[in-house]
């Protein structure tokens, strides 16, 4: 066990200014926003600022009608608080660790619970897995990002990247995908042999199917972003 006295604690502890830019990793599970306008963040993610910022929630229509209905329709999506002002603010999501994507006009989805902040630079939009609504409570939510600019995304330990080439397709479980290249369309593949064998729906019987080129991200951990809708019981 590490024992320090409180100086040593506070020195070993204190924030180190890399000159990353923008957005900059504290520590692997701490992201240090470095803010000189203004960002957008996972609601409830602020742990610490300094300086002078201004926190806004998002507003029912401050993205447009059709993401307003698109939320209210899936019933699920990451709140969203804007970070206006100068200083230096401090992000974390439950202690999950923290990767910063500097994007340079690619185009990603996400995961909504797995957003942790980004640039305003950035585009993006709200896509539901329709058919995952049929077969789960709530669906797949995620966020499309595109364009050039800083986006976080948060994983439990460290995050796998999967290659997608065309005639190899990838199989993942729907509560550890993390995130996919914007050129892949995944789809719902169901294992009927497994469900039979369990006699009910599980993690492994129904997957996302991902064909094309590309990449698909996931974590070494099952995060219940959805529940198995069995009608009652």
């Amino acid at each position: 066990m590490s024992r320090y006295t409180i100086t040593e604690f506070v020195q070993n502890a204190s924030n180190r200014d890399r000159g990353q830019g923008l957005f900059e990793l504290e520590s692997d599970r701490l992201l240090e926003v470095n803010l000189r306008s203004e960002v957008w963040t996972k609601t409830g993610s602020m742990v610490a600022y300094l300086g002078n910022i201004k926190f806004t929630r998002e507003g029912m229509l401050e993205h447009g009608l059709g993401r307003f209905l698109k939320r209210a329709v899936s019933g699920e999506g990451t709140q969203l608080t804007k970070a206006a002002g100068t200083g230096r603010l401090y992000l974390a999501d439950e202690g999950k660790k923290v990767t910063i994507l500097n994007m340079r006009g690619e185009d990603i989805f996400v995961n909504g619970n797995d957003v942790l902040a980004f640039e305003p630079s950035l585009a993006w939009d709200i896509k539901m897995l329709r058919r995952m609504a049929g077969m789960f409570a709530g669906g797949l939510f995620n966020m499309r990002f595109t364009g050039s600019g800083m986006l976080a995304i948060t994983t439990h330990f460290e995050p796998l990247a999967l290659e997608v080439i065309p005639g190899q397709p990838v199989f993942t479980d729907p509560n550890a995908t993390v995130a996919w290249s914007g050129s892949l369309q995944p789809t719902v593949h169901t294992d009927m042999s497994i469900k039979t064998f369990l006699g009910r729906g599980s993690g492994e019987s129904i997957q996302l199917k991902f064909e094309g080129q590309g990449f698909v991200v996931i974590q070494p951990k099952e995060e219940l972003y959805f529940q198995r809708d069995d009608g009652g019981g």
